[in-house]
């Protein structure tokens, strides 16, 4: 095979019809993939007909509903292609999407991840991310703290790295991709194209931030695995400590007004092991004042 040859992968679940249009835009592809593998996470609906019919080229894998961190390891662990992109199965890419990162790569050999800027369509309607929302190249471990900078459809990523840090956490039902662009990212720079390459689509009800409140549990749960591996320099832990911290108040907010009193008593034991500042321990001790309300 080609020295940058691609393998794509996607996840799919019950999305017969947005799957083809991400699949006709990997196909009119300037810069060819080397293999298309469709994971189908156990869908009832047609998928399994329309891509045997209609893309028959397409490496078909259909497995029991295990969710998308499952689909997407099932997938790169079936790849054979150097670099591997993923793209979800309510996504499209523009036509040069592959060429454009792959002319990159090959003038910036250093790198290993690869990704670019995005146009959001949420209702059918075209929106404008937020500054938070902004992406970045270079080393952006302080970038991935927040939020999720890194969209999985914009992705190219070297297969090694999976060998070396690991795949998608399967134990983490979303933020599955804010998990693993942190782990990525503390220890490698990410190659940002500010072109927008890829079309998000939004907006519609089987969407999986949609089906959980609180969704910085998650993340508390990534930041904290990730401090207790001690794998991160005193720099980083101190950033990830305080973002930690910050979520913590948040999401013990919202159990507040859910009347949650384990997770706030869970919530605020992690504050106090993570923080010992001054003025954390105030706000922990103006949080368990909050209890007895």
């Amino acid at each position: 095979m080609r020295n940058h040859s691609i393998s794509v992968v996607i996840p799919s679940y019950n999305r017969a019809h947005p799957l083809t249009q991400a699949l006709q835009s990997v196909h009119v592809q300037s810069h060819p993939a080397d293999e298309i593998i469709v994971i189908d996470d156990g869908s009832v609906d047609s998928t399994e007909t329309v891509v045997r019919q209609q893309y028959p080229h397409v490496i078909y894998i259909k497995q029991a509903n295990r969710g998308v961190s499952a689909a997407r390891n099932h997938g790169i662990q079936m790849a054979r292609c150097q670099w591997i992109a993923l793209l979800d199965s309510d996504d499209t890419w523009h036509p040069q999407k592959l060429e454009m990162q792959i002319k990159h790569l090959q003038k910036n050999p250093g790198y290993r991840l690869c990704h670019t800027d995005e146009i959001w369509i949420r209702h059918g309607k075209r929106v404008n991310p937020m500054n938070k929302h902004r992406k970045y190249g270079g080393h952006i471990f302080r970038y991935c703290l927040p939020r999720c900078v890194i969209s999985p459809s914009s992705v190219l990523i070297h297969r090694r790295v999976f060998d070396e840090y690991g795949l998608f956490d399967e134990g983490l039902s979303v933020c599955e991709d804010y998990d693993l662009w942190l782990r990525l990212c503390a220890f490698m720079p990410a190659l940002f194209l500010p072109q927008a390459l890829v079309t998000k689509y939004g907006g519609h009800g089987d969407q999986l931030s949609h089906q959980y409140w609180g969704m910085d549990r998650f993340r508390i749960q990534s930041l904290s695995k990730l401090l207790g591996s001690g794998s991160l320099d005193t720099k980083q832990q101190k950033q990830a400590k305080a973002i930690l911290v910050e979520k913590c108040k948040i999401y013990i907010q919202g159990a507040r007004k859910r009347h949650k009193h384990d997770e706030i008593r869970h919530y605020t034991t992690l504050m106090k092991e993570i923080s010992h500042s001054p003025q954390d321990g105030a706000v922990i001790s103006d949080l368990e004042t909050c209890l007895e309300t």
